[in-house]
């Protein structure tokens, strides 16, 4: 993995200067997604491996699949990462692509894990917590995990903050072990 992310570097470097060259940080995401979708399907990932598919049927496949949803960048970017060889890469491209933007746009994505459901109201003042920890906006997705008996873990960029029932007492064992 480390590896395709060095290999993935540049490209979502250079597909961020290009969103944003053209004012289109949004449709870029839109566009790196639909292709990772593409080449992440068991189907095409099969062919993108297989060394009797030219790169060049290969692209076609793709911008076919895609259809208009690429415009003319977006697919030139796709010949280029064919004629490199890079196409297997595209899912790394697009979460790196993304870091870059949440980045520029101060915007950090942040997960909650609880034992229960949050109501609106918790997530709000959550958020609003993390916005003032953080100093950026904040992107929130939640889920539930009833292992943790009680309480949150929050999750967000180098943050975590493990306020479980779990937690505590993962804790507490660790102390009495010492």
């Amino acid at each position: 993995m480390a590896e395709k992310s060095t290999i993935a570097r540049p490209y979502a470097q250079a597909a961020f200067d290009l969103a944003r060259e053209q004012n289109d940080l949004k449709g870029w995401s839109e566009m790196l997604a639909l292709g990772a979708m593409i080449v992440s399907d068991e189907q095409v990932s099969r062919l993108i491996g297989n060394p009797e598919v030219s790169r060049e049927a290969l692209v076609e496949l793709i911008l076919n699949v895609a259809g208009d949803r690429l415009n003319t960048t977006g697919r030139n970017f796709i010949r280029v990462l064919a004629a490199n060889g890079r196409l297997n890469v595209l899912p790394e491209i697009a979460q790196l692509y993304e870091q870059h933007r949440a980045e520029a746009e101060r915007l950090v994505d942040a997960e909650v894990v609880s034992a229960f459901p949050l109501s609106e109201a918790q997530q709000q003042a959550l958020i609003e917590s993390l916005k003032k920890r953080l100093g950026r906006d904040v992107r929130l997705s939640t889920r539930t995990d009833e292992n943790l008996i009680g309480g949150a873990i929050v999750r967000a960029g180098d943050l975590v903050i493990d306020g479980s029932v779990t937690g505590h007492l993962n804790k507490l064992a660790q102390t009495l072990r010492v």
